[in-house]
C-alpha cells in the first residue's frame, strides 16, 4: 500500500513538472467560459421558447404546479429540457473540438509508424552475407 502511494506521488510530481498543470489551468478557464456561454444561450433563448410553447402566459415557465396557488411546488420541465440541451451542446463541442481531432491525429501517427519486420533489417542481412563470403575466402580449399 505504501509503494502505491509513492508511485502516485511520483506520477503527480512528473505531471506538475512536465508543465501539464498550465494546460489543465487553461482548460479549466476555457471550460468555465464556455459553460457560461452555453448557460446564457439556454437561459436567454431556449428557456423563453420553451415557456412560450408551454402556454406563454405563465410566468413560471414550461411545467406544472402540484399545489394550486403555491409557486414553490412548480415542477419546471423547461429547466430540465434546457439542462439536457446544455449538456448536449457541451458534449458535442468537446467531441468535435477535442476528441475527434485527437483520434484522427492518433490514427495518422499509427499509419506513419514503420511496421515491425519479421526478419532482420536489409542492412543487417547484407552485412551477414559479406561476413559469410569473407569467411569462405579465408578458409583454405583442399
Amino acid at each position: 500500500m505504501r509503494d502505491e502511494g509513492i508511485v502516485v506521488l511520483k506520477g503527480f510530481k512528473d505531471f506538475v513538472l512536465r508543465g501539464n498543470i498550465i494546460e489543465l489551468a487553461v482548460a479549466v478557464v476555457i471550460g468555465t467560459a464556455f459553460a457560461a456561454l452555453v448557460a446564457g444561450v439556454t437561459d436567454n433563448v431556449i428557456n423563453p421558447v420553451l415557456a412560450a410553447a408551454g402556454g406563454g402566459g405563465d410566468i413560471l415557465g414550461f411545467g406544472f404546479v402540484i399545489l394550486a396557488g403555491d409557486a414553490s411546488t412548480f415542477v419546471n420541465i423547461g429547466n430540465v429540457i434546457a439542462a439536457v440541451i446544455q449538456f448536449l451542446i457541451t458534449a458535442a463541442v468537446v467531441y468535435f473540438v477535442f476528441v475527434l481531432p485527437m483520434n484522427r491525429l492518433s490514427q495518422m501517427r499509427r499509419r506513419n509508424e514503420i511496421p515491425a519486420e519479421s526478419g532482420p533489417a536489409p542492412d543487417i542481412e547484407l552485412l551477414t552475407e559479406i561476413r559469410d563470403l569473407l569467411r569462405a575466402q579465408q578458409t583454405p580449399r583442399p
